[in-house]
């Protein structure tokens, strides 16, 4: 396939939710990214009291005010970003991307957030370009790594670039993003159910043709440890918005079903399709654009190490 079915995000592979571009350039999914970035950051903002929790979780992991420097590894537009800068007030923040346009939406964020000074954009090609990001703190990698071929060799490359006693907090995993009861009232019931499992086929295909692919289980806790690194504590947190949901949420909801139809195409069966394709018809009552049952439910896993 020639694009990422939904968008960049999640896990729920569709939502790379973080609200996150890739760190790096992947030839496989040719994604425009200036056509993505307001998606992006809808969809991070949709998450980001999630995210707020999590870079509060991280600071009872590292001192608040030792961390002074920030690596956002596959920053995207740069949500994530303000809001680790905004968790470690003494740190320099730098948003790392493969991609020019998101890192344009991170830096203008960050000095409409007053952050201006001590947030940077770094554009850099992953994983190439990991040994010349710089020592840090703190390592922050938002659903990134699994657009990185060999995710152990990457982990022991940020594992060098952190400083003693640094956190590298890793946000892969979780639970696929609901936006649907089980039975919507036309077509067949349980349609995200399949369309997670179609999304899984693609995400397996994408994975095997990444660049340097190497087929490793998701033992994140694991590859940590290989890593040199020592596990510093896992948790999952909730991005939990129920119906009726607000207009953003409804847009990004819209967007979302709209990317998976256009990129799943015959992975999805005719009368799935058909479903899919009434839930986008503004036109249609039981559409999305009408339903008072739509909501948003995710959850995102972070895994954490520290260097000794």
């Amino acid at each position: 396939m020639s694009q990422h079915p939904a968008s960049h995000h999640g896990h729920d592979h569709q939502d790379h939710g973080h609200g996150h571009g890739h760190g790096h350039h992947h030839d496989s999914t040719h994604l425009d990214w200036n056509q993505l970035g307001p998606l992006l950051e809808r969809q991070a903002e949709i998450a980001s009291s999630a995210y707020a929790e999590a870079a509060a979780w991280l600071g009872t992991l590292a001192p608040v005010y030792g961390v002074r420097r920030v690596l956002d590894i596959g920053s995207g537009p740069g949500v994530v970003t303000s809001l680790l800068a905004e968790a470690f007030p003494a740190a320099e923040t730098v948003a790392v991307d493969g991609s020019p346009e998101l890192l344009v939406r991170a830096r203008d964020r960050a000095e409409s957030r007053g952050l201006g000074a001590r947030v940077s954009t770094l554009h850099a090609e992953l994983p190439e370009a990991i040994g010349t990001l710089g020592e840090a703190d703190l390592v922050w990698a938002g659903n990134s790594l699994h657009h990185i071929g060999d995710q152990r060799a990457a982990l022991a490359e940020f594992a060098g670039i952190l400083r003693p006693g640094g956190l590298i907090a890793i946000a892969e995993g979780g639970l696929p993003t609901r936006h649907l009861p089980w039975h919507i009232g036309i077509g067949r019931p349980g349609l995200e159910a399949r369309l997670d499992a179609a999304n899984a086929d693609w995400f397996g295909e994408m994975r095997a043709a990444t660049p340097g692919s190497v087929d490793e289980p998701d033992d994140w806790r694991a590859l940590l440890t290989a890593a040199g690194l020592t596990p510093a504590g896992t948790r999952t947190f909730l991005t939990d918005l129920p119906a009726p949901v607000s207009p953003a949420a409804r847009e990004l909801a819209v967007s979302h079903f709209q990317r998976l139809r256009e990129g799943f195409g015959d992975r999805i069966d005719p009368d799935d399709r058909k479903t899919l394709d009434r839930l986008l018809d503004p036109a249609d009552e039981r559409s999305l654009h009408h339903r008072t049952d739509l909501f948003h439910l995710t959850a995102r896993t972070v895994h954490t190490a520290r260097k000794g």
